[in-house]
């Protein structure tokens, strides 16, 4: 990563039924930004009733997730006995840790009546001395949330710190993640305190540093100077990154660790079905990948 924005237009995943999402980080050129070692750009699609999302109980360790949703509604259930209903502009983050199991699913009201999804859904690696913390899930409404105002900018700060606020969320590490609503022309300054910056148009188009992202590209850009953002339509853009991980990090299918044999524990956990059961939804769960 360097000091010239980079982009990346990311691949995109058919997860069946006409919902596909775009993954954008890890890739071979920018493995992580500051804590961030995994974002997937959801949607947006439109589900008619009868149909939704369906991710069966599955495990993580080592990390904290969050979906953040500009449409739609998911319930999130976990085997700390959490219930949840994620919104747009609500937090459920969940810290993973030492081991959870969790599922995510449309709920059945929002099922039946069809809804329009779209979000992000990211995974931040825990600092090693963290790594094995116990796991934990908090739900942040929209209200509790710092809203920052800019010229022709309206941003919330749902984790971390920046432009001098702090959000509620319980975060490991120096991290920020941002939604900012930009008017068609407006600038928009990136926090400075942090070293390592990524920028996803969720929706519109703007220029970083030279570079034209589209709506469903990121760019990443590491060290001073950060250069502004120049809106050149009206649009939803996501800031995130942090201070730079402290080391490497193995990812493999859902686990996240600083080592193989870490990767290699999970894995026997989860086929001895040593993690525990989600209240609530015991009936399914996802196998682990044989590959």
């Amino acid at each position: 990563m360097n000091a010239t924005p980079q982009r990346i237009d990311g691949r995109l995943h058919d997860l069946g039924d006409g919902f596909t999402v775009r993954r954008l980080l890890p890739v071979l050129d920018a493995r992580h930004v500051g804590p961030f070692v995994f974002y997937d750009h959801m949607g947006p699609v439109d589900l008619a009733p009868g149909r939704g999302m369906d991710v069966r109980p599955h495990p993580h360790i080592g990390l904290a997730t969050v979906t953040w949703l500009f449409d739609g509604t998911i319930r999130h259930r976990d085997s700390l006995g959490s219930l949840a209903d994620i919104r747009p502009g609500a937090v459920n983050w969940m810290t993973a840790g030492r081991g959870i199991v969790h599922s995510e699913r449309t709920p059945p009201e929002a099922r039946a009546a069809g809804q329009r999804m779209h979000g992000v859904q990211v995974w931040v690696a825990l600092p090693q001395a963290d790594a094995e913390t116990a796991p934990a899930f908090h739900h942040h409404d929209a209200d509790a949330l710092p809203k920052i105002a800019r010229p022709g900018a309206e941003l919330v700060l749902i984790a971390g710190n920046a432009y001098g606020q702090v959000s509620p969320v319980k975060v490991f590490a120096p991290m920020f993640f941002v939604e900012a609503r930009l008017e068609a022309g407006a600038e928009l300054v990136l926090p400075e305190e942090h070293a390592e910056r990524g920028v996803h148009v969720a929706e519109g188009a703007l220029e970083w540093g030279g570079v034209e992202l589209a709506a469903g590209q990121v760019a990443v850009q590491a060290g001073p100077p950060a250069p502004p953002l120049h809106a050149r339509e009206a649009s939803r853009v996501m800031l995130f990154g942090g201070a730079p991980l402290d080391g490497e990090r193995h990812l493999w299918w859902n686990f996240v660790a600083s080592t193989n044999e870490r990767i290699e524990q999970a894995k026997a956990d989860w086929r001895a079905q040593r993690f525990g059961t989600v209240a609530g939804d015991e009936e399914e769960f996802i196998p682990l990948p044989e590959r």
